[in-house]
């Protein structure tokens, strides 16, 4: 599915506006259904235990979650964009 330029940057215009998880809370609820709600926190979960070292199996029994997931995230991290990286090292500060 092709995506007009100007759809992406007024989205990422609009994700750069939110000023706390209240707002983030607010427009997440209503731009997105609670299925995607659940699986973008749950990519955000793994993502943090893969980058304490948390071995794939134990990260797969404490999320509940199939290593293939875990292994697509891995992959993310370690090859996607950066936005992974960069966002693990701001929360941390």
């Amino acid at each position: 599915m092709s995506v007009p330029p100007q759809h992406l940057r007024d989205l990422y215009a609009l994700l750069a506006s939110i000023k706390d998880e209240k707002e983030a809370k607010l427009l997440i609820d209503d731009l997105l259904t609670p299925q995607e709600v659940a699986s973008l926190a749950e990519r955000w979960q793994l993502v943090r235990e893969l980058d304490k070292g948390t071995p794939q199996r134990d990260i797969s029994q404490k999320l509940g979650i199939s290593i293939s997931k875990i292994t697509r995230g891995s992959r993310m991290l370690q090859f996607g964009s950066g936005g992974f990286d960069h966002f693990l090292k701001k929360l941390k500060n």
